[in-house]
């Protein structure tokens, strides 16, 4: 196959169950040229690398082609949140945002939640007592996270139906097909989705100024420093970017971590007996199966990357879950090692864009994938591949229908 139709080719439905052979063809050029001009790079080592540069641009204003999103002609480019930011504003925004979320300002925020997390899981897998079938995604790996999300920032949960439809149009803008970024209905599907979910969460961060709690939107919209530092275009993306991401991943790396055990019964067997294991295989999960597979950048200068030149202005996309699997970089890169150690995945990216809401999804995915393994009796899949979600980037089954002996206390 021609190199500059491979990350293209991985992006396909056809492709989304098992993309991973055409990610090590990526590799043995680590960097490569697509045939409509984007740079694509598939190593640890390089991947790496441009997370840390500072030439490398998060903020969708530079690129040349930005997301759907910022393309409407009837009306303004929303204002990006801190994650699509550059240095200095990406550190400034990011230290207002995070002082309500976790250490210095909040240390026990996120650790706090585990007994919630608990009672929640503990409720989401008793409504399947006496059945013998789950669907992992749509009873469990998708509610759970929402639910923990609504919570913690103070968004209505009887609202999940509206934002989840929202959610999926807008995480749609991240497929890489030209036919679908050139496609009048599918932007317009964008443009309709990104003008109701502003609309709504602008009258959300209006309620917690009249009536503030202690859920972590009021405590940010009512912080002081922020409201003298921040638009309120700023607290919009940014709430939104909290409400998306904040469940949209952690739905897929615990869908992940129940495939990938279910396809190795006997490291399932293992961690039923080691359950102390739980927080280094879900580390390994994040690794094998990351749920993020594929970020997108741009070059603000001429950037040199293993012998290739990618000029000033290039759109470049860092190719995490082939990066991941490197085999300079992880030995038995391709075999899923629950207690591997020296497992610095890129999962949760790297440098002044890491992840900040990882310790959140850490919690969520140990928790569920902990109280999976104990309490499912026989569990086995009742479809393999299971169906995917068409998004690529955010990949993930879309269901993950289980079938067990029986459900245990």
């Amino acid at each position: 196959m021609p190199q500059e139709t491979l990350f293209q080719e991985s992006a396909r439905v056809s492709n989304r169950a098992n993309p991973y052979p055409l990610y090590a063809e990526l590799r043995r050029t680590p960097v490569s040229r697509e045939s409509d001009g984007t740079y694509v790079v598939s190593t640890y080592r390089e991947v790496s690398s441009l997370l840390y540069d500072p030439r490398i641009s998060a903020d969708p204003r530079n690129s040349a082609d930005p997301p759907p999103m910022y393309k409407n002609p009837n009306a303004p480019p929303p204002e990006p949140s801190f994650i699509q930011l550059d240095e200095p504003r990406h550190e400034h925004m990011r230290r207002l945002t995070m002082k309500h979320f976790g250490p210095p300002r909040s240390p026990g925020r996120i650790s706090g939640m585990a007994a919630r997390i608990g009672q929640l899981v503990d409720k989401l897998l008793g409504a399947h007592q006496g059945r013998q079938e789950i669907d992992i995604v749509q009873d469990l790996s998708y509610p759970l996270p929402v639910m923990v999300i609504c919570d913690l920032l103070g968004v209505p949960l009887e609202d999940e139906p509206r934002f989840r439809d929202w959610s999926d149009i807008l995480t749609s803008g991240l497929d890489p097909d030209p036919s679908l970024q050139n496609d009048p209905a599918f932007l317009q599907r964008i443009f309709k989705a990104s003008a109701e979910i502003r609309v709504y969460m602008a009258e959300l961060l209006k309620a917690h100024r009249r009536t503030p709690n202690d859920s972590m939107l009021s405590a940010f919209v009512n912080d002081p420093e922020a409201r003298a530092q921040v638009t309120d275009g700023e607290f919009m993306s940014i709430a939104i970017l909290l409400l998306i991401a904040g469940h949209e991943t952690t739905v897929n790396l615990i869908s992940n971590g129940v495939l990938t055990l279910l396809r190795h019964p006997d490291l399932l067997a293992r961690l039923r007996r080691e359950p102390e294991l739980v927080p280094a295989a879900i580390e390994e999960v994040l690794r094998y199966e990351p749920p993020v597979q594929f970020r997108n950048r741009t070059t603000l200068a001429d950037v040199s990357v293993a012998g290739v030149t990618i000029p000033k202005g290039a759109e470049i996309i860092l190719l995490i879950a082939a990066a991941n699997r490197d085999p300079l970089r992880f030995p038995d890169a391709d075999r899923f090692i629950p207690d591997r150690t020296d497992n610095q995945h890129l999962s949760f990216g790297s440098g002044v864009h890491y992840c900040f809401g990882a310790p959140l999804a850490r919690v969520e995915a140990q928790i569920a994938l902990r109280e999976i393994i104990r309490r499912l009796d026989g569990p086995v899949l009742a479809v393999d591949p299971p169906p995917y979600r068409f998004n690529p980037a955010l990949r993930g089954p879309s269901h993950l229908v289980v079938n067990f002996e029986r459900l245990t206390d």
